[in-house]
């Protein structure tokens, strides 16, 4: 492990001084690739300087102390010996950690497709928070959050909508929240006072880059129809709506947010590319052929990945036994507890399986 540190360090100091070739920076590709490349290890060898120091700080107290005979000066020392064990044991666990295999996807913006599940307009409703929930945890941690399509029911709940989120980490933190989303809840028509379980899926893809999927576009069917929405509000009397078939994997992808078609055309390129890539990956990774589907699940109340208890007030996230009384912080977007603990379990279990 410390040969791989020290190779990586070698490694950040080569391409400091690359970044300082007239050659290279006049290769605005290469200049960039790399710059990139020192940013993903920057974290890793500002670590590893630490280490190297507390190592370095260990071995002077180790020389002082057989310098000197002075009783008190001796118990100082120990005193500090213990102090940089410590920290040299911290920064040892701190690296193995970054030392991990990263996932390639991390650093890229993210889509998020919110469907309603089983539970018909209650499960639009929550929908609708689920929607609230990201777009208030994106204003939160200063992504950009962008609405692709949008598709709700006459009560303002969300059949399909399609929201990306731009900003460095967006992935990484918003992965985990592919899966089936129960509430229980009395809805607001229940008369009788009585709890209903519903659901809403999501589906979280990170967002494609040009030279990632490259698409023919001889393999599209393009259609266009008239926009519109629930109550007749935003009808458009122009065919500005875009639908987009992918003819070879039967993909299909709609956008009507915007009015202009040329904007809904871009808007619905950038998910059938993102959905594209996931498709692509997973195959690639002899996984189901469509990742994307098993992602989701099939929206029925028994499958969950966290259930929303609304008159408990309670939070419980299944995948990791975390319950959370903070229902009314969480769905105010304030995600990061369990997102942290999320991130800390896939952590624990990728050390446990490279120390297998």
């Amino acid at each position: 492990m410390l040969e791989k540190l020290k190779g990586i360090k070698q490694r950040y100091e080569a391409i400091t001084q690359l970044l300082s070739d007239p050659n290279v920076i006049s290769d605005q590709n290469r200049y960039r690739d790399l710059s990139k490349e020192q940013a993903g290890i920057a974290d890793i060898v500002a670590a590893y300087d630490e280490y190297t120091r507390a190592e370095q700080d260990i071995a002077s107290c180790r020389a002082m102390l057989e310098d000197t005979e002075d009783q008190a000066m001796r118990e100082l020392i120990h005193e500090e010996l213990a102090g940089l064990a410590n920290e040299e044991h911290e920064l040892m666990e701190k690296l193995k950690v970054m030392l991990l295999p990263k996932d390639p996807n991390d650093d890229k913006d993210v889509i998020i497709e919110i469907r309603a599940g089983t539970g018909g307009e209650e499960a639009a409703l929550f929908g609708a928070d689920l929607l609230r929930m990201y777009m208030r945890y994106a204003e939160r941690h200063g992504y950009k959050a962008e609405l692709l399509n949008e598709n709700y029911t006459e009560k303002g709940g969300v059949k399909e909508v399609v929201l990306s989120l731009q900003g460095k980490g967006a992935y990484s933190r918003m992965k985990f929240e592919s899966g089936v989303h129960r509430v229980q809840r009395v809805p607001e028509t229940e008369s009788q006072g009585r709890i209903h379980t519903s659901a809403a899926t999501v589906a979280v893809l990170p967002e494609a880059e040009d030279v990632e999927v490259e698409i023919n576009p001889n393999d599209l069917q393009i259609d266009t129809y008239r926009s519109g929405g629930a109550g007749g509000q935003h009808v458009n009397k122009t065919e500005s709506a875009i639908r987009i078939t992918h003819i070879p994997t039967g993909l299909v992808v709609q956008c009507q947010d915007e009015r202009s078609q040329h904007k809904n055309r871009d808007k619905a390129m950038r998910v059938l590319k993102s959905r594209l890539l996931e498709l692509y990956r997973s195959r690639a990774a002899e996984a189901e052929a469509d990742e994307r589907k098993s992602q989701v699940g099939t929206g029925d109340r028994s499958e969950r990945i966290r259930t929303y208890n609304f008159p408990q007030g309670r939070i419980t996230d299944h995948r990791i036994g975390l319950t959370l009384y903070k229902l009314e912080a969480f769905i105010d977007g304030d995600m990061d507890e369990v997102i942290d603990a999320l991130i800390l379990a896939e952590r624990a279990k990728q050390l446990s399986s490279a120390e297998d």
